[in-house]
């Protein structure tokens, strides 16, 4: 078992061009099998969310990785461990701007809960997010902001590196808007738990690079299988 590490250890045979991101959704968890809403809530993986942390790592076995990047709460850290084991890299480094979002009075309901609750809010989150508060949590134009942020964060640490960054759902999804222009319905593009998307991060700049399918209005939305990646390509 490797130490988490909080401060970055000095980059190895670094070299020229983009940096590689791959972006981890970590594996189920009670509260994914229930469909709530986890936000900030600390639950662990369950049986199911080990194993798809450990095919994440068997698919990111062959992309030499140099680091590890987790938000901080145990089912990202747990899913980042795995695959940080697998890659043979010594530590994990927590970046808070990985975390989820705070869905405030809507962690832990179900969405038709949530859509009781704040029938206005609800709506807004699922046709344009970027103009919905979560009720006592999150602006969800903030939360894409931030991981935008944690992403280029990495991708100035890392040039010319390969790195994979654990993180949520939601915070994936918000940043593949971000990057393709969506703002209305069709943001909640399918991310498997366990899945992996790849990025580029070179001078600042972020481009998705592993194809995704159309949004869905559900929640969780059946994604394709995971990319296997090859080394260096």
């Amino acid at each position: 078992m490797t130490n988490l590490e909080y401060v970055r250890s000095p980059r190895m045979n670094a070299v020229e061009g983009p940096c590689r991101v791959f972006l981890v959704r970590h594996g189920t968890t009670r509260m994914n099998v229930e469909n709530r809403y986890r936000g900030r809530a600390d639950v662990p993986l369950d049986a199911q969310g080990y194993q798809e942390a450990v095919d994440a790592a068997r698919t990111l076995s062959p992309a030499g990785l140099s680091a590890v990047y987790t938000g901080p709460l145990r089912r990202t850290i747990a899913t980042a461990q795995i695959i940080a084991d697998e890659a043979g890299v010594p530590d994990i480094r927590i970046l808070q701007g990985l975390i989820n979002l705070d869905y405030g009075i809507w962690q832990g309901l179900t969405a038709k809960e949530a859509a009781a609750h704040d029938p206005r809010a609800f709506e807004l989150y699922k046709t344009n997010p970027l103009r919905c508060v979560c009720p006592d949590g999150e602006r969800i134009a903030d939360a894409q902001e931030r991981m935008l942020a944690a992403v280029e964060l990495i991708g100035s640490r890392h040039q010319g590196e390969t790195v994979t960054a654990v993180s949520h759902a939601v915070m994936i999804r918000l940043l593949i808007a971000k990057l393709e222009g969506a703002a209305g319905e069709g943001w909640r593009v399918p991310v498997n738990r366990g899945g992996v998307i790849e990025f580029h991060v070179a001078d600042g700049n972020v481009e998705l690079i592993t194809a995704v399918g159309e949004g869905s209005d559900e929640e969780e939305a059946i994604a394709s299988p995971a990319p296997r990646v090859a080394n260096g390509g």
